[in-house]
Parts: structure tokens; C-alpha cells; sequence
């Protein structure tokens, strides 16, 4: 037996068929655990009144119905502003938001990670304190700064705060900061400038951090309609689906069927983005073998 057989051999995992079974039923257990919160919100949007208010309540379906689908289409096609406006202000809201985010953060956080300078290290201490603060708290700073800006009852009093948001800029610092400083040198070197630099070598290198980033911004984004609506936005041409849906379904008990539809059509937008972009938030980075 050759050197590299025995050496394989001498690392193969000692585990038995009854372990491994074993860990896949723990494994599997775990995941319809996980699953079921996104099962129930599925069954209940297509259940008829009298399943969703029925004592003891029954977690499937019986009687599968588009009712509710069909009671919130009417619903919307009441009100004087189209559905396909809020829809429009709500993606809108969303994209430029995210794209913002992604692209500020990502030109902040190469400096910050890759070249020293004085204070280098006092902004990024003022950065990880920035994390400590809630967005309720900060939530009448960003009022007054869009008042004096005169975004308020705009696009961009929602747009602007989450694009200067830190939790971006952290994360692709701290990612960035794994890139090998030969990599770089070497593009120097070869009369590559700063810029081609950053968005030919960092950017791709880092796609697994960007594209994470995407996803909590988008999804906080798309969530946020409910206060950007109430706090920010007062015409009611520029609000989004979700405070649209918020004040449409609070008729009461009647509206619980909508409602139910309402909540499987708000989460699966973000499920949608996760889905798309999470084999290559998984992927490994092409140079994290590498060392100086």
C-alpha cells in the first residue's frame, strides 16, 4: 500500500451506517422543524374562512380555495390608487435601496480593509458602535436629516437611510480584509489602477459577501413599507404594497382570509431573492486557500 493510500486511510471518518442514519433523521427532524412557521403560512392562505376561525385549528389545509386570493384582488382593485403603483413603489424602494447599499458599502470598506491611513481605525471603531444602535432609535435623527435635506414625502427618505446603513460596510470590510495583500501587489505591478482593482479582483472576490448583503438589505427593505409609509411618505400615490395592505386589511375579523394571502404574496419575494442568489452565497471564495 502506497504512502498517500495509507495516509487517506488513516483520515477516513470511523463512523458506523447506524450513526450516519441516525444524524440524517436528527438533521431531517430539525429541518421540518425549521419549516413549518413557512408550511403553516401557505396552508392558512389557502384555507376557506371556516378552517382559518375553526377551534382547535387544524395546521394543513382541508379544503383548498382561492378565495382569499381573490377577496384581496378585489380589495386593492377598490382603491383609488392602481395596485400596480404600490407595487411599482415598493420595488423601486427596494432595488435602488439595495443596490445603493451594496455599491456605497463596498467602496467604503476596500480603504478601510486594504490601505492604512491615519484614523483608519477610529472610523471603523465609529462603525462597529454604529451597530450597537437600534433603527428605533435613530429613527428621529434620520427624520430631521431628511427634513433639512427636504426628502421628506420622497423616495429617498427611505432610500438614503439604508443606503448609509453600517451593518453593510462592517461586513464587507471585514470580508474584503481576507483577500491576500499579494493579490493585490501583483495587480499594481501589472499597472492596474486603483479602481480596476477594486471592481475586476475585490468585487468578484467577495461576490459571496455582496450578494448576502443583498438579501438583509432587500429584505429589510421590502419589510420596511409599514413605518416608511406611516413616518416618511404621506402621499398616498408613493406608498408601498405593504402599508397599502396594512390599511386595506384592518377591517377586521372579515378580512382575515385577505390577510392570510396577503402575508404567503410579502413573504415570497424575499424567499424568491434567497432562493436565487443563496449557491453562490454558499460558494467559497476562488482565493481563500491563498496566503501571503
Amino acid at each position: 500500500m502506497s504512502a498517500a493510500a495509507k495516509l487517506l486511510r488513516g483520515n477516513k471518518i470511523n463512523r458506523s451506517r447506524a450513526g450516519d442514519l441516525l444524524l440524517f433523521l436528527f438533521l431531517a427532524a430539525l429541518g421540518y422543524f425549521m419549516a413549518l412557521p413557512l408550511v403553516f403560512v401557505i396552508s392558512n392562505a389557502f384555507k376557506p374562512i371556516n378552517e382559518i376561525l375553526q377551534f382547535p385549528p387544524k395546521f394543513l389545509v382541508r379544503n383548498p380555495s382561492l378565495n382569499n386570493f381573490t377577496d384581496l384582488y378585489n380589495l386593492m382593485s377598490g382603491t383609488w390608487v392602481p395596485f400596480t403603483r404600490y407595487m411599482f413603489n415598493t420595488f423601486f424602494i427596494a432595488f435602488i435601496g439595495t443596490a445603493g447599499h451594496v455599491i456605497i458599502a463596498s467602496l467604503a470598506a476596500y480603504p478601510l480593509a486594504k490601505r492604512k491611513f491615519p484614523g483608519v481605525s477610529v472610523l471603523f471603531t465609529v462603525v462597529v458602535l454604529s451597530l450597537m444602535f437600534s433603527g428605533t432609535v435613530t429613527q428621529v435623527t434620520n427624520y430631521m436629516t431628511m427634513s433639512w435635506f427636504g426628502m421628506i414625502d420622497t423616495y429617498w427618505a427611505v432610500i438614503i437611510p439604508a443606503i448609509g446603513s453600517s451593518l453593510g460596510l462592517y461586513l464587507m470590510k471585514q470580508f474584503m480584509e481576507q483577500i491576500p495583500d499579494a493579490l493585490l501587489e501583483a495587480a499594481q505591478i501589472d499597472g492596474c489602477s486603483e479602481y480596476r482593482i477594486f471592481w475586476r479582483i475585490v468585487m468578484p472576490v467577495v461576490k459571496p459577501a455582496w450578494l448576502t448583503l443583498i438579501i438583509f438589505s432587500f429584505q429589510g427593505l421590502w419589510g420596511a413599507g409599514g413605518a416608511a409609509g406611516s413616518m416618511y411618505i404621506y402621499s398616498e400615490q408613493l406608498k408601498t404594497i405593504d402599508y397599502a395592505l396594512g390599511q386595506i386589511l384592518a377591517g377586521g375579523i372579515i378580512r382575515t382570509g385577505p390577510s392570510m394571502a396577503a402575508t404567503l404574496l410579502m413573504i415570497s419575494v424575499p424567499i424568491i431573492i434567497f432562493v436565487i442568489t443563496q449557491s453562490n452565497v454558499l460558494q467559497t471564495m476562488s482565493t481563500s486557500g491563498m496566503k501571503d
